[in-house]
């Protein structure tokens, strides 16, 4: 007999730590236990029929594998969120590589259908985006959207993204539009009081 679990059986807000915290949202680091974590996000295919889904369970676990590996290599993945008041699995958002030789990542963000439309992207991402010039020192943020996806050109032009070119993303085979946001840009973003940050050491 299998079982398949539901992934708010993982949240257990008692217990879990969080590196990372905004006003509603806190982060952690993946696990190998994570995957139905994982299945509850990657293999949704309304989450991801934007970025080059559906995937089935094995993309997923490879999906899980290269987040951890990012992590152990890199000290950065799509950290998987929660919120702080329930302790619900919302999705994941964080960073990887783009250009590390220029200092430049990408942040993304992915998040459960349930969890849409209420705000959580853009709070997800201005907590990543200040943890990766504050504490990581990164000279810039890369991002980039299915040219479809609306949504986030809007949340990628609330949060100071400027629109550099368009760029080929193989999962999809479409040109997606790319941004930029310097750390000199951000710089004059954070003279802004109230940023809700707020990074757990």
């Amino acid at each position: 007999m299998s079982v398949t679990e539901d992934p708010d059986r993982h949240t257990r807000p008692q217990t879990t730590t969080y590196f990372l915290q905004s006003a509603r949202l806190g982060f952690r680091t993946w696990s190998k236990a994570d995957i139905e974590l994982a299945m509850g996000l990657w293999g949704d295919p309304e989450v991801t029929k934007l970025i080059g889904g559906p995937f089935s369970r094995g993309q997923v676990q490879e999906r899980l594998s290269r987040e951890m590996a990012t992590m152990q290599s890199r000290g950065i993945q799509y950290w998987p969120i929660f919120l702080l008041a329930t302790g619900e699995y919302a999705g994941c958002c964080g960073l990887r590589p783009y250009k590390p030789e220029e200092g430049i990542h990408e942040v993304g963000v992915h998040l459960r259908k349930a969890f849409w439309g209420q705000g959580y992207a853009q709070e997800a991402a201005q907590a990543v985006i200040r943890y990766a010039f504050h504490t990581l020192g990164v000279k810039a943020l890369f991002a980039g959207h299915n040219p479809g996806n609306t949504a986030s050109r809007r949340v990628l032009e609330k949060l100071g993204f400027r629109y550099t070119h368009d760029e080929y993303y193989p999962p999809t085979g479409l040109n997606h539009p790319s941004y930029l946001l310097t750390a000199e840009e951000f710089a004059q973003q954070s003279k802004r009081a109230g940023d809700g940050f707020r990074h757990i050491t």
